[in-house]
């Protein structure tokens, strides 16, 4: 079976190896398992590849090469206009010469292969949308433009549409996925995490604006002012970076704050493993990886009422629901470090449910929905 694959995903050329973001290629890794090629559209960049970077193991690869664009100024939209015709034609020669269409959104590479795949109704096709499926939320109009194509059964037919979260009035083809980082084999015992001395938090994820790391910084800082002994540890690099360097050495929280930058998976496991609580107070998200995983290890998820945060943490059952409001999400954690028993609970609660999400169970999902549309182009 001969598997397109549409994404914005910027790819790095390493030896004749193609790398790309790690949760991302994981993940394309397990579909692959069942494809005999993989037909490929993407950018290629020329950075050096970092520690979360990771290869694609399929050894039958075809790489379509296309440009990134974005419509955000002026000089984006010109430079977009002769970009595109060049990048869907691109996209339509791969998706002609495939047996299954699959779209990573959201996204503007993504938005071409949203108005692509209505040329091809009777290819199979899977549309993983990885960001905020919620319908009340704001959103980009690309964003709401890709969510009502891929949700039209009359424009976007014989495909199964992958979401975070389960939402009401969905139509037919919208199906609740999720993501896993962690095998069967992973599933350690959860240590015992005390209250009394050192108290971590750990960030993971982008320094970027929509990630709110500052916040989590702000959070964490209110509580050694208060006289609490804790340490928020940060993995991940951005935009934001140099500002975040500059907030905590002007506010001297140098001996409680500690950026580590990108990391490897086992580095990120082990801070999870040393923490009591992940921190992610993000103003978007699709799955959040870095609160399922940290709930894996047994932290106590802080997340924001997102997406599908909230059916996540069992709306304040397994995490604590952040108002975004520091005094008021002080208090809420000032509550929970003040109680063993409780904070015992919510994590153990929190485990569970994330244990549930092995990448065994992940690919036996993936598996299940490349069977049924064998099924039905068999019919």
């Amino acid at each position: 079976m001969k598997f397109a694959i549409i994404t914005h995903v910027p790819h790095i050329i390493e030896r004749n190896n193609y790398f790309a973001y790690a949760p991302y290629v994981s993940e394309m890794n397990i579909w692959a398992k069942y494809m005999e090629e993989l037909i490929l559209v993407a950018p290629i960049v020329t950075s050096e590849k970092t520690p979360v970077d990771k290869a694609y193991e399929h050894q039958n690869i075809k790489f379509i090469t296309i440009e990134s664009f974005d419509i955000l100024s002026s000089k984006g939209i010109f430079s977009a206009v002769l970009k595109i015709p060049i990048i869907s034609w691109k996209i339509f020669k791969a998706m002609q010469n495939a047996d299954h269409i699959h779209l990573r959104c959201p996204g503007n590479i993504g938005l071409l292969g949203c108005l692509l795949q209505i040329l091809f109704p009777n290819i199979p096709k899977t549309a993983k949308y990885a960001g905020n499926w919620d319908p009340k939320s704001k959103q980009p109009w690309t964003y709401k433009l890709q969510q009502w194509i891929l949700s039209n059964t009359f424009l976007t037919q014989n495909m199964q549409v992958l979401v975070y979260g389960d939402w009401k009035n969905s139509s037919t083809n919208i199906k609740y996925f999720f993501t896993a980082t962690y095998a069967e084999d992973d599933k350690l015992p959860i240590l015992p995490k005390e209250l009394k001395g050192k108290i971590n938090f750990v960030f993971v994820g982008a320094l970027a604006k929509g990630k709110n790391p500052l916040y989590a910084i702000q959070l964490v800082a209110f509580l050694a002012k208060k006289g609490y002994d804790v340490r928020l540890s940060l993995y991940g690099e951005g935009t934001e970076r140099t500002q975040l360097e500059h907030y905590v050495l002007a506010n001297q929280l140098e001996a409680v704050i500690d950026l580590q930058g990108n990391q490897s998976k086992d580095t990120v496991q082990k801070a999870y493993q040393n923490s009591h609580f992940v921190v992610l107070p993000s103003q978007s998200e699709g799955w959040p990886k870095a609160i399922t995983e940290g709930m894996f290890w047994g932290c106590v998820p802080l997340g924001t009422p997102v997406s599908c945060i909230p059916f996540m943490l069992d709306y304040g059952k397994r995490g604590v629901l952040l108002e975004m409001k520091l005094e008021k999400d002080v208090a809420m954690l000032e509550s929970l470090l003040q109680n063993q028993t409780d904070f015992d609970k919510m994590r153990e609660n929190a485990a569970d449910w994330s244990r549930n999400y092995t990448l065994e169970v992940f690919e036996q999902e993936i598996a299940g929905l490349l069977k049924q549309k064998n099924k039905m182009e068999h019919r």
